[in-house]
């Protein structure tokens, strides 16, 4: 299996959760449908395109490397004239993630790697006026699924938060997948599975997903910054 993995940052990113009018809440993790959506805004498909469901057959994980804190912005609708509602919507402020998408169609990944350097539509984290942070960090790996991958990658959190923690060696963070790529672990059901992008006619499926905490390198660890100034030496 070849897997791609991709640095999500932003300001805001805010992803799924429930939905009404007069409140959106996000997830605490970017759901596999948000992620579909950035891959298919890139390749160019529209929100009827037939291609956007088979995007579903890709094996995903994503790991929360820097926890957002939870921002929460209300909004004064006119939704009649005179008369006027405060919507509340949820986002997760300076949050960093990365997800990774696998498959045994090499060619495939390579496309969506491609596609996200030079994206058709508009790339958003969750929602449209979450923007990414520049230009997406990606990595192939050939021969890994993406947990696998995930579980191997020095942590990917900002470095003022990495500078912080230079006293540990290792960090703790979580991964989240489907749950067939973590079959030993708990699995719960989220609702991300993409059937229609439609406006007119948006629908999701339910999905098994695992997750698990694994530790990972920091690379401003006190230790590995002293070895390599004594190299220099």
């Amino acid at each position: 299996m070849k897997t791609l993995t991709i640095r999500l940052t932003a300001p805001l990113q805010s992803y799924g959760g429930a939905v009404s009018f007069a409140r959106r809440t996000t997830q605490d993790h970017p759901s596999k449908s948000a992620v579909i959506g950035m891959i298919a805004a890139a390749l160019g498909y529209r929100r009827n395109d037939d291609r956007i469901v088979q995007l579903n057959e890709l094996s995903y994980a994503v790991r929360a490397d820097q926890v957002g804190r939870t921002l929460t912005d209300f909004q004064t609708v006119e939704w009649k004239k005179d008369k006027r509602k405060i919507t509340y919507r949820d986002y997760l402020q300076d949050a960093v993630f990365i997800a990774a998408v696998g498959s045994e169609n090499a060619e495939l990944i390579d496309q969506i790697h491609d596609a996200l350097k030079r994206p058709k539509f508009q790339l958003s984290l969750g929602r449209r006026s979450n923007v990414p942070a520049g230009v997406l960090k990606m990595e192939e790996f050939p021969n890994s699924d993406p947990v696998a991958t995930l579980s191997e990658m020095v942590w990917q959190a900002s470095s003022i938060m990495q500078k912080k923690r230079k006293r540990d060696a290792e960090v703790k963070v979580e991964i989240f997948s489907d749950a067939n790529l973590m079959p030993d672990c708990h699995e719960s059901m989220a609702k991300d599975k993409v059937i229609s992008f439609d406006q007119r006619n948006r629908r999701f499926d339910f999905r098994a997903e695992a997750s698990k905490f694994v530790d990972v390198e920091n690379p401003f660890f006190e230790g590995n910054i002293q070895d390599t100034q004594g190299a220099q030496k």
